[in-house]
């Protein structure tokens, strides 16, 4: 006969086991999504034990799903995007994607290096936006990775000297690794064989809503007393600027719908000056949904951040699930340098010199909060 402290130890033992069934092994997987002109392009899976489940695919080094569990177990998707391939061969907003060679405005389209002029293509007015889209519409060279920081994959691009006017060939790649402690590690490396500017970053849409209508009820912080100073036309000024009174600052955590509809012309689209050393890879901003729980948490080496929250969106793109994307359905979190650096020799420079290897690394912690 077992007595009660035998039946006390045979419930946690079984507990203890039940605990452990229900936990999977990381995995990795590689399936082909689609054909883009008779070349395969596949699409990475990456669960840890926890059963977060991020889908990556090898065209734009696009992070097209990412599953995530909430406070009382269930998972949903948190981050915008579309269900097949072809959507994403059509204009969309970047959503998920690697963006390169230079995140954010070029300012005139233009650069000098050692007094030659480099003059880029325009594609926003008289300037150049996320270097004319390059790196989110090509197909990659992937492979599967494993290392100390978990399973992933590793994309290589050729960015080919005069692309979109920018001098020098590029070898930029970007690996993309899940730990067992939630964190999605991003990391951004490029050479080249002629001085050049790189400025690259991630451009997912988050949103930890389990409804994703809008993010107005996410509160977010960001470890940061200035600001890129734009003017109306919402282009960089080349200036620095205090937060202090502004309706943009979120140097303390603030719900995002008791300010975005005061900031014109539509909401929050403003780079970050972080408070922190430069190349030093500290966690520089939280998001918090407190409905669902979900947390999220960013770290980088960058020495910007642009919280931009989807202010252009109109409900005219049809997104997974069958959800149609509203005006602030989601919010980027891109870390990066500074928008026009390459005009600015007060920035942090982008110049790239052969012989040297950019790198960058951003990590985005997914947890839930504490009650």
């Amino acid at each position: 006969m077992i007595n009660n402290t035998g039946r006390v130890i045979l419930i946690i033992c079984f507990t203890i086991f039940l605990l452990a069934c229900s936990k999977q092994e990381p995995t990795t997987k590689k399936d082909v999504w689609g054909q883009i002109e008779g070349t395969d392009v596949y699409l990475y899976t990456l669960s840890n034990s926890n059963g977060i489940t991020i889908k990556i695919t090898n065209y734009g080094g696009i992070i097209t799903s990412l599953i995530v569990p909430d406070k009382k177990g269930a998972f949903d998707d948190i981050v915008l995007g579309f269900d097949n391939l072809k959507q994403y061969l059509e204009p969309h907003p970047s959503f998920g994607a690697v963006i390169g060679r230079f995140a954010n405005r070029i300012e005139n389209a233009t650069f000098n290096i050692d007094s030659t002029t480099y003059r880029l293509t325009k594609n926003i007015g008289d300037d150049i936006l996320h270097g004319n889209n390059e790196f989110d519409c090509v197909i990659w060279d992937s492979q599967m990775i494993s290392n100390a920081y978990g399973n992933g994959i590793k994309l290589h691009y050729l960015s080919k000297d005069g692309a979109n006017g920018f001098p020098g060939n590029v070898h930029a790649y970007v690996s993309y690794t899940l730990s067992e402690s939630n964190d999605l590690r991003v990391t951004f490396e490029a050479k080249t064989d002629k001085k050049t500017h790189i400025n690259m970053t991630q451009h997912s849409y988050f949103n930890l809503s389990p409804n994703h209508k809008t993010i107005y009820n996410h509160q977010v912080e960001i470890n940061a007393n200035q600001y890129i100073r734009y003017d109306k036309t919402v282009e960089p000024s080349r200036t620095m600027a205090s937060l202090k009174n502004k309706t943009w600052d979120l140097s303390k955590l603030t719900k995002l719908g008791d300010s975005i509809h005061a900031i014109a012309p539509n909401g929050y689209n403003h780079c970050y000056v972080l408070n922190k050393p430069l190349n030093k890879l500290e966690q520089v901003a939280q998001v918090i949904e407190p409905y669902s729980g979900r947390t999220l948490k960013v770290s980088t080496t960058q020495p910007g951040i642009v919280f931009y929250t989807g202010n252009y969106l109109d409900s005219t793109l049809n997104g997974k699930y069958g959800n149609t994307y509203a005006q602030h359905a989601g919010l980027c979190l891109e870390s990066q340098h500074y928008p026009d650096a390459p005009n600015n020799s007060n920035f942090p420079t982008t110049l790239l010199i052969p012989g040297e290897t950019y790198k960058e690394v951003a990590i985005y912690t997914f947890g839930l909060l504490n009650e």
